[in-house]
Parts: C-alpha cells; structure tokens; sequence
C-alpha cells in the first residue's frame, strides 16, 4: 500500500512541473510549453508564397438575330450582365447608333447554310435565338423551323452549354391561320429540348412591347396594336379571355426588356430549370434579382 501512495505522490508532482498555456494572446501568439524553466517562444512563421489563380473563364454569348426588336435588347442586357457578346444575322453589323452595339462582334450569315455558324459558335458557351419570320407558310417553316434547327444542332456537336429561344405564345385561331409559323416554332422547341436536355430553354411571350414600340412574333400584333394604347386595349379586354377561340388573343404583354433579362439568366444560370416558359413564368423570372 505505501508503494502504490509513493508512485501516485511523485506522478503529481511531475505532472506539476508540465505547464500547458492553452491560449496566451500576449505577444501576438498562442503558445505551448512543457518545460516550466523554458520561456515561451512563438511559432515561426514564414510568408505564404503568393499564387496567382486566373479569374474565371468569361462567358461567351451568340445571340442569333441580334439585329432584331427583342435581339437587340438581348444583346444590351447581357453586356451589361458583363458578358462577351457575339451576334449572328443575315445583315451582319448592326445599323444601330447605340454606344453598347461596338462592343458586339458581329458575324453576317445565314442559319440555312450550315456553314454560317462554324465561325460564329468558336469558343461560345450559350445561345440565344431571337430568329423568325413571316411569308408563305412553306418560308415561315423554314425561317422558323429549319434555320433554328440548323442552330441547334450546330450548337449542340460544338459544345455549347446552354440554348435559349425565343418562340411565341399559342393564339388559338393565328395557329391555324399562320400554320407554317407555328409548326416550325413547335418542330424547333422539339429539336432543342431533345438536343439539350438539361440546358434547353424555350421562351413563350405573346405581345411584346417598351415605351416606344410594341411587336409581336406574328403579324397579328402589328395589324392592331400599333402604339402605346395596345397595352390598355389589352388590359380592357380581360373578359374575353374566356373564349375558346378569342382569349388566347388577349395573353398578357410583356416588356421587351423582361425577356431580355429572363432570356439572359436562362442562358448564363446553371439552375434556371430548362423547358419551357410561358409568358406568366417570364413576368415571375424577370421580378426577381439576378444571380
């Protein structure tokens, strides 16, 4: 019994001799110590050496038919989002006398010819196609149909992460009437969400307009809604909403810019959800703040 008192007597008192200072702020450091005849000395540090990490790779837009009513806001919109913009069109370099239209690369060509894009597309991360057109329904079909297709497709063997297009609302009776347009409008929407699977999105405006201007994909809005009182004849026209064949005349306009800014995020936001957006979706999308 008195060697096991003895052990565990000298056992404290060694263990009285170990300091441990667990956080000393005195002198910039923390320190730790197990001799107590031992002052204190802080860790040597050496300078971290400097890296240099590239910034991020910037994103590259193309936006077909930058030249357009809603193309060119398009092209605005992402300029200012910081984005490298190129812009593709049967016309080439804009004739708009704006500041942001230098700042665009723009490519002359024609989305018929598979040869338009190879230039075009180098080094592109998304799309944007703002591309239609009206005539016979066989050019209709073509314009709107066979031209976005070749785009698509071209898009999706480079590449591209991201396709974003600007199709047109169902206005019930116009379908029928204007059979071309919207039958290539449906037959581009098919090609890009089964080319871009997690990428595609398809944008479905009905009337669009800004302060100066209103337009539509399809003629219909050119024939009646020629000024700023389109919006209010709109507006008053909310009954007939309910008629089969006449409500789906009166879907609610959106600003030109809301689509700009919804097409833009779609096209550069990994989680925008791909398929299709209804113009409700684009009035939601454009109220809420950018990522």
């Amino acid at each position: 019994m008195r060697t096991i008192v003895s052990r565990l007597i000298r056992f404290k008192s060694s263990f009285a001799q170990t300091r441990f200072v667990s956080a000393s702020y005195g002198g910039g450091g923390r320190y730790l110590s197990t001799d107590s005849n031992k002052i204190d000395e802080p860790f040597s540090v050496e300078e971290a050496e400097t890296v240099h990490v590239p910034p991020p790779p910037t994103e590259k837009l193309l936006v077909l038919g930058g030249n357009g009513f809603v193309g060119s806001h398009v092209c605005k919109e992402a300029l200012d989002r910081g984005l490298s913009v190129s812009s593709l069109s049967r016309s080439g370099k804009s004739s708009l006398q704006e500041s942001w239209a230098s700042r665009v690369t723009w490519h002359q060509g024609n989305l018929l010819s598979s040869d338009s894009l190879k230039d075009a597309l180098d080094g592109v991360t998304s799309v944007i196609s703002c591309v239609g057109g009206f005539g016979s329904n066989s050019y209709m079909y073509k314009i709107n149909g066979t031209a976005n297709i070749n785009a698509i497709r071209a898009a999706s063997e480079k590449g591209v992460k991201r396709f974003v297009y600007i199709s047109a609302a169902d206005f019930g009776l116009a379908n029928y009437l204007l059979s071309g347009y919207y039958e290539g409008k449906r037959a581009a929407e098919t090609e890009l969400l089964t080319r871009f699977a997690y990428g595609g999105i398809v944008l479905r405006p009905g009337f669009i307009w800004n302060s100066q201007r209103w337009e539509h994909e399809d003629p219909i809005g050119s024939l009646w809604l020629t000024n700023g009182d389109g919006k209010r004849v709109l507006q008053q026209a909310k009954p007939l909403n309910q008629l089969p064949l006449v409500g789906p005349l009166f879907t609610p306009p959106v600003n030109v810019e809301s689509v700009a800014k919804v097409a833009v995020r779609a096209a550069t936001d990994p989680v925008f959800p791909p398929g299709i957006v209804d113009v409700h979706g684009i009035q939601r999308y454009s109220q809420q703040k950018s990522r």
